[in-house]
């Protein structure tokens, strides 16, 4: 987890010796052309809860579809994953849908949470492991997209990789591809990967769920520059930025970003960088897929598809793969 700086009003003597992918990330990515920070920093304890927060909006189908495919299923999405297996989730967040798998998996060898946000992480392993005190639980702080280590001494020759939520979505064709052939090499030859992606549909469903009427959305994304200014010691005034969110029917994929709402100048680290009124930092895309595109991509890796579950107005897939 990355250090904490306590005030915001640190020396920028002091701030500038700090070393963190964070500083190196958001100076890179403010200095280019097109400005942008990567989405894995939206997840700190307070963006971690706010996303919390936004899975249970009214506008956000996603998080309650997903979990009514997993109930609905969960029997025979259990069958498929097997006896002894153990489950490693990506990007574990609440583990919400994860208790409606591990009430039905049989015999579960350990649960792997892995997430980049260190503290709600654990806190959400100690929760798990009070309600399952029987189920070998180990949290695993980590970005996934870079690869990990597996914990040593797993008892099981069988691992299943859960990856709900389409945080797949979140990434670039040519990085997810790259994600899923990480997954293929951790998982061996025995493994499977249960993976939820969100489909295509209208303008409508799609954009009010990425920009809600509570402006809960767009405080999560806020929370980024938040979360600089507390660790890297950065100056942004929030009132001058906005949350902008659009459905990009070409590219298949909603579009966030913070707009500069005036021309302005922000300060990170003894780094300046100026901003033009009007102009954008990109934070996150949400690909959306068909089933034959994603399974197409998944093969391209040499995963088979072996099931798929959809709700019935086709607005999510959940779908099995085995090498």
């Amino acid at each position: 987890m990355q250090r904490l700086l306590d005030h915001q009003t640190q020396a920028n003597s002091d701030i500038s010796t700090l070393d963190t992918p964070f500083l190196a990330d958001a100076l890179a990515g403010l200095s280019a052309g097109r400005k942008s920070l990567p989405c894995k920093y939206l997840y700190d304890e307070r963006g971690s809860q706010l996303f919390d927060r936004i899975c249970e909006l009214d506008e956000y189908y996603l998080t309650r579809t997903e979990t009514q495919i997993t109930a609905d299923n969960a029997e025979a999405i259990a069958e498929a994953i097997g006896t002894g297996a153990v489950l490693v989730e990506y990007g574990s967040g609440s583990s919400l849908k994860t208790r409606v798998l591990l009430d039905h998996l049989q015999a579960p060898a350990a649960y792997i949470p892995v997430d980049i946000s260190e503290e709600h992480l654990l806190g959400t392993a100690r929760v798990l492991q009070n309600e399952y005190p029987e189920l070998d639980v180990r949290p695993i702080t980590a970005d996934f997209t870079q690869g990990f280590d597996m914990p040593q001494g797993l008892n099981s020759e069988r691992t299943c990789v859960y990856f709900p939520g389409s945080t797949i979505g979140n990434l670039e064709k040519h990085a997810a591809i790259r994600v899923l052939r990480l997954i293929s090499e951790q998982i061996g030859s025995s493994g499977g990967l249960l993976i939820g992606f969100d489909l295509q549909k209208s303008r409508e469903v799609l954009e009010q769920a990425y920009d809600d009427s509570l402006g809960v959305t767009a405080s999560f994304t806020l929370n980024m520059l938040r979360r600089a200014n507390r660790e890297l010691g950065a100056d942004f005034d929030l009132s001058q930025f906005e949350h902008v969110s659009f459905y990009n029917a070409e590219a298949g994929r909603i579009e966030i970003y913070v707009e500069s709402q005036c021309d302005q100048s922000v300060t990170i680290a003894e780094e300046q960088i100026e901003f033009e009124a009007g102009e954008r930092i990109h934070i996150e895309y949400s690909h959306k897929y068909t089933i034959p595109g994603f399974a197409q991509m998944a093969e391209s890796v040499g995963f088979s598809q072996r099931a798929v579950w959809t709700d019935d107005d086709n607005y999510f897939a959940v779908m099995y793969f085995e090498k």
